[in-house]
């Protein structure tokens, strides 16, 4: 188990022009699980991810940058689909630690992605569910 799973949060910060510190530890996290073949998302995050780039920032990007993007950067990590199995886990995660169901499915995500580390902002730094160990990249050492 060697996969990191990234949260949608890490590629939006990727595109922020507002905070250059996230947003180069971002680009920078995307650059090594690629270079790597360490990364890993879901279709949750494929989703949260074009919606926001496209419509939510403050430029939008434009449709053949998202399409381009897609390509070159959310499909080669792509590899945890919806299925039962996904959500029923999700349930369990949202049940026993209390996070949210979009939160609890991505936490699931990184489980069933095979990772041993999901990067998000959004969740207990530090926490370790199952097998994953969540590590917000932001945090100031």
């Amino acid at each position: 188990m060697s996969g990191e799973f990234l949260d949608s949060n890490i590629f939006v910060y990727a595109f922020d022009e507002t905070d250059e510190r996230k947003r180069g530890i971002a680009q920078a996290l995307i650059l090594r699980s690629l270079r790597d073949v360490t990364g890993v998302i879901s279709h949750q995050v494929v989703q949260e991810v074009l919606n926001v780039i496209t419509t939510k920032m403050e430029r939008p990007v434009r449709h053949d940058d998202a399409v381009r993007y897609f390509r070159t950067t959310l499909k080669p990590m792509w590899s945890v689909y919806p299925s039962e199995d996904l959500l029923t886990r999700a349930l369990e995660v949202r049940a026993r630690y209390g996070y949210g169901f979009y939160d609890s499915l991505i936490v699931s995500a990184a489980i069933q992605g095979g990772c041993a580390t999901l990067y998000s902002e959004d969740m207990q730094h530090d926490q370790v569910i199952d097998t994953v160990r969540i590590v917000d990249p932001f945090r100031a050492a």
